[in-house]
């Protein structure tokens, strides 16, 4: 027999020593009920995050779906537009926000910058 199966024996036995049986021993009715009580709290919390889970999924889709509507309204209101026309409104808010139209430019800057050298 060699070490390896040596070891793989001992810890055969170990783990064997370890394991406690599920079921308790019929004369012990005292830890059964707790197991029972403990078990069902248990399973009531559980009840309860799952609850919780799909209360927060089903608002995560709503407001997604709100917002996909948003962006649709607006992706057709500016399909709608003369490309004259949204370049006068561009140049009218750079004129009014000049300070918030030079971050808009450096985060699209930027944006583009990563997508570009991530094809790289």
């Amino acid at each position: 027999m060699s070490e390896f199966e040596a070891e793989v024996k001992k810890a055969e036995k170990e783990l064997e020593q370890s394991l406690v049986p599920v079921n308790p021993a019929d004369g012990d009715q005292s830890s059964s009920v707790l197991d029972d009580e403990f078990l069902g709290d248990l399973k009531m919390q559980a009840q309860e995050y799952g609850q919780k889970v799909q209360d927060a999924a089903a608002k995560a889709k709503d407001f997604a779906s709100e917002k996909f509507a948003q962006a649709g309204d607006k992706f057709k209101e500016l399909q709608s537009k003369d490309p004259k026309e949204l370049v006068e409104e561009a140049k009218e808010f750079a004129r009014q926000k000049p300070g918030q139209t030079i971050l808009i430019s450096a985060a699209i800057g930027l944006v583009v910058g990563f997508l570009l050298k991530g094809r790289r």
